[in-house]
């Protein structure tokens, strides 16, 4: 008797099948548009990223990488203050490092918890897991109520995005130390944009087991392309994660690239200078063009008119060459995420904006 036919339905977790992917931000043939739409560095890399990348390529490539980053989680912990190497989890990105995180943590049919609005991975880790995910709204100043740290049997796992996105506010480290200590789960910081930012929860991480920060390397250190994230964490937190990474989850090349970046300090040190410097004459362009800015700790900016009219505006840019990011949330509303690119993009994307505006 033939088998019937088989479906999506039939043939994967109905966890899988029911859910909704991720979409990241477009990301256009080289050179067809300005990106200012995924909050990459418009800068190249360090000097020195770019040397070990090639002797990187020019080494033993037909061996295995050390399976646990650890030429990068030695030079890591010195550049941050930890005690060791054992602090530090390395992955392909701090995206593998949040799953991993929802994996270790989350099981089938608990809950973790987010802020509104925030990354929206957050909800698609926790479909692909099987678990449930609630939200809580950020107050109109970009604080969060007391519901976001309240303990309940279910809760497994708290995900905090600092600074936001696509808000690019923070909450300060005192507050989130006061999170956690109220909280029966461990909660993430999720710091990828925290280079450009005035404060950090590193320290809170030796003070509670329960605080754990995630970073990345794609944005200050301009290596989006190269995949590379890492956790800071209680070494016995680090051990257990590790157990559900993939065996050689970071390459030779980007092991040895990140390893360059993390000790670029002087570089990354000049970089942010230069990007809080344009981030500043953004956002007093945008509000003298009667944007509502929020004042943002991140590489990007979010801001509302009073117009409205918001993906007009993106299309208005997109059609004359410059790639801006319309985003539009459910029980929130929409508006527009514009990233630190160079003076010149940051300008000309402006001017686009102007000329829109005075059309309409």
């Amino acid at each position: 008797m033939p088998q019937p036919p088989l479906t999506p339905t039939s043939m994967f977790r109905p966890a899988l099948s029911q859910m909704k992917p991720y979409t990241p931000g477009e990301q256009p043939r080289d050179g067809e548009l300005i990106k200012l739409n995924t909050n990459e560095n418009p800068f190249p890399p360090a000097p020195a990223v770019v040397k070990a990348i090639v002797e990187a390529a020019s080494g033993p490539l037909n061996r295995y990488p050390s399976p646990t980053a650890e030429p990068f989680r030695i030079a890591a912990a010195e550049v941050l203050g930890l005690p060791g190497p054992e602090w530090i989890l390395a992955g392909n990105g701090s995206d593998e490092i949040l799953t991993m995180l929802v994996r270790g943590f989350v099981g089938e049919g608990q809950r973790l918890r987010l802020p509104h609005p925030s990354y929206i991975l957050y909800r698609t880790l926790a479909d692909i897991q099987g678990a449930s995910w609630e939200q809580i709204a950020f107050d109109q100043d970009w604080s969060l109520p007391a519901a976001f740290s309240q303990s309940d049997d279910a809760l497994r796992l708290v995900l905090l995005p600092n600074p936001n996105s696509p808000s690019g506010t923070m909450i300060a480290p005192g507050e989130v130390a006061a999170m956690a200590d109220r909280l029966d789960c461990p909660l993430v910081v999720d710091e990828a944009y925290v280079d450009f930012a005035d404060e950090n929860c590193l320290d809170l991480v030796r003070q509670n087991e329960r605080i754990l920060v995630t970073r990345t390397l794609s944005k200050s250190y301009a290596l989006a392309g190269i995949r590379f994230g890492y956790l800071v964490a209680q070494p016995h937190i680090v051990a257990e994660l590790a157990k559900i990474k993939d065996s050689y989850n970071c390459d030779m090349i980007s092991i040895a690239a990140a390893t360059a970046a993390i000790t670029s300090t002087d570089w990354l040190a000049d970089i942010r200078q230069t990007m809080v410097a344009t981030r500043q004459r953004m956002e007093t362009r945008l509000s003298g063009l009667g944007f509502d800015v929020t004042p943002s700790q991140a590489n990007f900016l979010w801001c509302r008119h009073p117009q409205g009219h918001h993906e007009a505006m993106y299309l208005h840019c997109k059609a004359n060459g410059y790639l801006i990011r319309y985003m539009n949330y459910a029980d929130y509303g929409d508006g527009l995420r514009i990233s630190v690119g160079t003076d010149a993009q940051v300008d000309a994307c402006i001017d686009l904006l102007q000329q829109w505006l005075d059309a309409h």
